[in-house]
């Protein structure tokens, strides 16, 4: 009798999940941006493989100056950005307030610290994106992000906008922040006004959605 011999298939384990880690990056005197960044955080973080972290920008104004703005303290608990801290993530989302339709001092600061980081390369082909707070309706929804692009083209950067992806960035039966370049909120001319529940809605779609096209980028 022949015995008949066969090899059992071998069995693959399948591969570890990717993982992604994202930087938050943003700057907030009065707390608009960093409402709005914990959206972003929360969407960047239902994709699965996103380690998403908050980094604040350094203040640069002295803490009388701060005291006579009333701005509150800084959270303890969010770690300063360093150049490092852009170098070390996969994907990075800046949170930037507008002064004058500009980026705020501290950070252009910040954008000037990063010299090194230009000179290797470092950021070369790196995904990021962005949000904005504003303190009027003509206040630089869209012009404080394109401010910020040299930066980001300098560096080699491969920005991710918004877009028009959600429908209540057609609506006008609110006032809200927002454009194709990136989520936003208003703060008003006294920065009274906190973000809204679409502009937080708004947040947390980009983040996921950033999240979910920089993991195919860098796949």
């Amino acid at each position: 009798m022949t015995l008949c011999c066969f090899k059992l298939p071998s069995v693959k384990s399948a591969p570890p999940p990717k993982t992604m880690k994202i930087a938050i990056v943003y700057y907030s005197m009065y707390g608009h941006i960093k409402t709005m960044a914990d959206k972003v955080k929360e969407g960047a973080l239902s994709v699965d493989g996103a380690e998403v972290t908050l980094y604040q920008i350094q203040e640069t104004l002295p803490a009388e100056v701060l005291e006579k703005m009333h701005a509150p303290p800084k959270p303890e608990d969010v770690p300063i950005a360093t150049p490092e801290t852009l170098g070390e993530a996969d994907c990075i989302i800046f949170g930037i307030p507008t002064r004058f339709g500009n980026v705020p001092a501290q950070v252009k600061a910040f954008f000037d610290s990063c010299g090194g980081l230009w000179q290797k390369g470092a950021l070369l082909g790196k995904p990021c994106a962005m949000f904005v707070s504003t303190g009027t309706l003509g206040g630089g929804q869209e012009v404080t992000p394109m401010s910020a692009l040299p930066f980001l083209v300098h560096q080699g950067m491969i920005f991710i906008p918004f877009g028009y992806q959600d429908p209540a960035m057609f609506g006008l039966d609110e006032v809200h922040g927002g454009s194709p370049w990136g989520p936003g909120t208003f703060a008003g001319a006294d920065g009274s006004r906190m973000p809204s529940e679409i502009e937080l809605s708004l947040a947390q779609k980009h983040g996921a959605y950033v999240a979910s096209k920089a993991m195919k980028l860098c796949s």
